[in-house]
């Protein structure tokens, strides 16, 4: 742990103590830098809410299929929706993890939402 030019609060020492790694700061803004985007955020609002197909995706946010897939794959690669196949169609809804969870919160907290997905 560094040291402190000043010691003004113990509290700061203490917290410095339980600072995560770097690498932790890097994921956490990666996944800041994923929700900041308006259109993969809309998605992630709808999906955070109900499971849907691309075409209703992209009807749901005026956008083509194309952009909207765009969008899904870099969202399913960083892990926060899954999708299952069901005949010709791909559904797609937020993914069962910790940092999914915690989107939804976020999205449901910025939109002042109340949802019964817990």
């Amino acid at each position: 742990m560094q040291k402190l030019p000043h010691l003004h609060n113990e509290n700061t020492l203490e917290l410095l103590r339980t600072k995560p790694e770097d690498e932790v700061f890097a994921n956490v803004s990666a996944t800041f830098g994923l929700i900041s985007d308006a259109t993969r955020l809309e998605i992630l609002w709808l999906l955070c809410h109900t499971e849907e197909c691309v075409m209703n995706i992209a009807a749901a946010v005026d956008m083509s299929s194309p952009a909207v897939s765009h969008h899904l794959r870099i969202l399913k690669g960083a892990g926060l929706i899954i999708s299952r196949k069901e005949g010709k169609e791909v559904y797609y809804t937020l993914a069962d993890t910790d940092e999914a969870a915690l989107v939804h919160k976020i999205v449901d907290a910025v939109f002042d939402m109340n949802c019964n997905l817990n």
